[in-house]
């Protein structure tokens, strides 16, 4: 009898020992991030645009820069993407992957993202102007 309480005494300590092992590495902040070499990796404030677009329209264009000025004008900077696939690192450590689907007309082809390093990306519509890019913005 004293023996079989014995390996189920070691049984249970194995359990505990087991689980703890598994938490500490589930915790571990120094765990291996996404591989960043297929992606355009982005951490700064600014707004994203594809280097050459496909192609263009009049109404898109005239969207476009105007939305570009404004980005200007509040301190984000322009940076052109070589690959369709990025990867927007936050400032609390999280990352959000995008992969850009291949353009199919001239707004696809325009496509403009802001972040800001404290928010989540946004995709700019084009059609609505630069109040949505303000509201934006000013949250916090």
């Amino acid at each position: 009898m004293p023996s079989v309480f014995k390996a189920g005494f070691i049984t249970c300590i194995m359990r505990y020992l087991l689980l703890a092992f598994a938490i500490l590495t589930a915790c571990n902040p120094t765990r291996e991030r996404t591989d960043t070499s297929h992606y355009d990796l982005i951490s700064e404030k600014c707004f994203v645009l594809r280097e050459k677009p496909v192609s263009t329209d009049s109404a898109v264009n005239t969207g476009r820069d105007s939305i570009i000025r404004f980005l200007q004008q509040h301190d984000f900077q322009a940076r052109y993407i070589q690959k369709d696939s990025l990867l927007f690192r936050r400032k609390n450590g999280l990352q959000v992957e995008i992969v850009l689907p291949t353009p199919q007309d001239a707004w696809e082809s325009n496509t403009i993202i802001v972040f800001d390093p404290a928010k989540n990306p946004l995709f700019v519509n084009l059609h609505k102007g630069t109040a949505q890019v303000l509201q934006y913005i000013s949250e916090k």
